[in-house]
């Protein structure tokens, strides 16, 4: 009896690092007008970031049929295999609510986990399980483990521009040219399974001496498990420049420094030009 692990690709993990990892991404849909795509398979985050420079309008995810999940829960007991799905939060998706209704027939053997995080802190979160799955844990033991470590994730972003936020109708366009002609950026992390605005910094040095801080304030970085740090767009400029001005906490372990692209599911409202990082606190 294997372990399967599966996640959706609001995770941030690719296509690639999924087969590194023995796992399986499933992807959202994105929906660019009356153009559909596989979010990472038929549609790459670079693609992504092209696309949404060129429109007016904001793009549109949407979550994976539940059809989708039964064919993978069959599929694994049929091969006599637990399965454990980590999912998007379960605050700005239905995804968990939709898998945990097609799992109560493969109750069994199928394990359905709410990350209430996404972007890299489920990036994060799905690696530590694959950390003990290749310890070879069972389904249940990683599940009770992962129980006790998804409060200790955390992720901190901070925002370049406040364009797409204006475009999302978050705020008005007033707010959002004054933000952007006094240089504020906005830091942003995930609480409680949904966006929360924990400051607005004056300027990129600001932004990172905040994001510096919050690292501080929840205990610092838990340096055996799973960091991650990303970007959006096209560039890694703005994240090169936040890794050489707070590299006092990366300080004997830079070499395990794991880096992504920010995709769909949180780039429509960042725009490009926005950095995060994603750890466990100690």
């Amino acid at each position: 009896m294997g372990v399967r692990i599966i996640t959706d690709s609001a995770s941030d993990i690719t296509q690639e690092k999924a087969k590194e990892w023995g796992i399986k991404v499933m992807p959202l849909i994105v929906r660019f007008g009356d153009e559909e795509y596989l979010d990472g398979v038929t549609l790459s985050s670079e693609d992504f970031y092209r696309k949404l420079i060129e429109t007016d309008e904001l793009p549109k995810t949407s979550q994976i049929p539940p059809y989708q999940y039964e064919e993978e829960f069959r599929a694994a007991k049929e091969a006599g295999d637990e399965l454990i799905y980590f999912t998007i939060s379960s605050g700005v998706s239905g995804c968990y609510q939709s898998a945990c209704m097609v799992a109560q027939e493969f109750s069994d053997c199928v394990y359905v986990v709410d990350t209430k995080q996404f972007c890299i802190s489920e990036y994060i979160i799905v690696q530590r399980a694959v950390q003990l799955r290749d310890q070879g844990l069972t389904a249940k033991e990683i599940v009770d483990i992962m129980k006790e470590d998804i409060p200790k994730a955390h992720v901190i972003a901070v925002f370049d521009t406040l364009e797409y936020v204006k475009l999302g109708g978050r705020i008005s366009a007033a707010a959002a040219f004054i933000g952007n002609a006094l240089m504020i950026k906005p830091v942003i992390t995930i609480e409680g399974g949904g966006v929360k605005v924990i400051g607005k910094a004056r300027g990129s040095k600001n932004g990172h001496n905040m994001l510096m801080e919050f690292v501080k304030k929840t205990g610092g970085i838990d340096v055996d498990k799973p960091t991650c740090l990303a970007y959006s767009g096209l560039s890694n400029e703005n994240l090169m420049k936040y890794v050489e001005d707070s590299k006092v906490l990366y300080e004997g372990y830079e070499d395990r420094l794991q880096f992504a692209i920010a995709g769909a599911a949180i780039g429509t409202y960042t725009g490009p030009g926005a950095i995060a990082f994603a750890y466990f606190e100690k």
